[in-house]
């Protein structure tokens, strides 16, 4: 059993040695021994058991009860915190610990054996200042309740003070919290803060929110907010999930009219887009009613001019002419019907399944009458041929090969056109799946896979996940939601000049 004078020299001998360190802080620690251990005879491990046998007395929650007491009742405090607030009169003082302070954080370690006095002055902007006493009260007890907006401020706290797991919870929380509802929106902000303080995973994780979820984002407040190096990030993407082009500048106009940014910075992001992918109806209605369009004509004639003739020519003519692989001609992902369609697939691990769905030929004008009927078959055990097993001619069953893994079946969808024609010379066509679940009572896109006719080419579409129980997060109400989308990849064809 560990008594009060057991624990009491594990701290003198090994945390507390430092000869900085005066006698009252080790007057400290004997208050905080005496006042936050039960005594022995309550013990920490149980006795009188078995031999061999183990049994484990936790007075943990206990523990952090006591220590929540010494802090709002301020019981043995050694150390006041005086917050101040920058740019502001608004002040906070907090009685503490130095032995709490200094065992949680290496940077109040330091602060504390080389200050003056009995008060440590510490400078913070009015949103870390308010949640100041929620950041030691973690500290304290290693626990805290917290909303969306009060995520940010902690976090910046937690960095500055190097309380790493705190750092790494809310980050989890952020990365978990991108779908929730906020009146002017969190993403953005989010993604600008996680920017500015270099946390890589946050930044991440937004920025790839932002993209697949691009419409809902588009509507939202805090659209004009966003910056013009997260703008300039998006436009640039190719995985954006979004209704369709139109709905993208039709955006961008909104940006530029709310913030007014200098000519090159509405140049540049103007070129970055994709107007082939605009009907040549609508482009013939931004050039005379847009009022930016107007503005800005010049700096995208060219990228305009191109547009057009990509709609009054075949593809297979254009590409003897034109560089058809630039970013001009590429599709991002989207969701209008003459790309694609929503698939929803109840109770997905039953059986295999299917439907047919029709898409426009390409996005070019010269293929706005032509549909493609394609045939999607959705199985959810199935085995890859190097996981079959093989038979002799005798029956025996042969020994799996060597690349044939543990034989578990995995879920594939595959998507093949109903019939072939001559206007697809010239084409490859990409099909792309999107995985859809709910997250906070919005439907999210999770994942994005892209094949050629398979998914099995990429290998990881739903791989362990189980889609026998309705609880899955794969799932929603039971249902597996799919929005398949089939975008023309064009070849070029342009002869290299001797």
């Amino acid at each position: 059993i560990f008594d009060k004078n057991t624990v009491l020299q594990y701290f003198l001998l090994n945390k507390c040695s430092d000869n900085a360190l005066n006698s009252t802080f080790y007057s400290t620690i004997w208050k905080l021994i005496n006042t936050l251990l039960p005594p022995r005879s309550a013990g920490l491990r149980a006795e009188g058991l078995v031999e061999g046998t183990t049994e484990v007395i936790s007075h943990s929650q206990g523990l952090v009860a006591r220590l929540e007491g010494l802090l709002v009742l301020g019981n043995n405090s050694d150390i006041s915190l005086r917050v101040e607030t920058v740019d502001a009169d608004e002040v906070k003082v907090i009685q503490a610990h130095t032995l709490v302070l200094s065992l949680q954080s290496r940077v109040f370690e330091e602060m504390l054996r080389n200050r003056n006095s009995s008060t440590l002055v510490l400078r913070e902007t009015a949103e870390c200042t308010a949640m100041f006493e929620k950041f030691i009260r973690y500290l304290y007890c290693g626990e805290l309740a917290l909303q969306l907006d009060q995520a940010t401020p902690l976090h910046r706290l937690a960095t500055k003070y190097g309380i790493s797991s705190l750092q790494q919870g809310l980050t989890q929380y952020m990365s978990q919290n991108l779908a929730s509802n906020s009146l002017g929106g969190h993403v953005v902000g989010w993604y600008q803060y996680a920017t500015s303080v270099g946390d890589t995973a946050l930044r991440d994780n937004c920025l790839q929110f932002l993209a697949w979820n691009l419409s809902s984002v588009l509507q939202s407040a805090e659209w004009p907010s966003v910056s013009v190096e997260l703008l300039t990030t998006l436009l640039q993407r190719s995985d954006l999930v979004l209704k369709n082009e139109l709905e993208l500048f039709e955006a961008l106009e909104i940006w530029l009219t709310r913030n007014n940014p200098d000519t090159l910075t509405a140049e540049n992001t103007l070129r970055l887009v994709r107007y082939a992918m605009i009907p040549p109806r609508e482009l013939f209605r931004l050039q005379r009613q847009s009022a930016i369009m107007t503005r800005y004509h010049e700096s995208v004639r060219d990228l305009l001019y191109t547009s057009y003739q990509f709609h009054s020519a075949s593809p297979l003519q254009l590409a003897k002419f034109f560089d058809v692989n630039c970013s001009l001609f590429v599709p991002r992902n989207y969701l209008s019907s003459m790309w694609g369609s929503q698939w929803v697939i109840s109770n997905p691990a039953r059986d295999d399944r299917s439907t047919s769905f029709q898409t426009q030929l390409g996005p070019s004008g010269f293929d706005s009458s032509k549909r493609v009927t394609w045939n999607a078959l959705f199985s959810p055990r199935w085995l890859p041929l190097s996981m079959r097993p093989m038979y002799t001619e005798q029956g025996a069953m042969l020994p799996l090969r060597p690349d044939g893994g543990s034989g578990i079946a995995r879920p594939r969808v595959i998507i093949t056109p109903a019939t072939s024609s001559a206007d697809f010379a010239g084409v490859s066509f990409q099909k792309t799946v999107l995985i859809l679940t709910k997250q906070k009572n919005k439907l999210v896109v999770r994942h994005i896979l892209g094949f050629h006719q398979s998914t099995e080419e990429v290998g990881d579409f739903l791989l362990g996940e189980d889609l026998q129980y309705r609880t899955s997060e794969y799932l929603v109400d039971g249902s597996l939601y799919l929005h398949i989308i089939v975008k023309p990849i064009y070849q070029t064809l342009i002869a290299t000049k001797k």
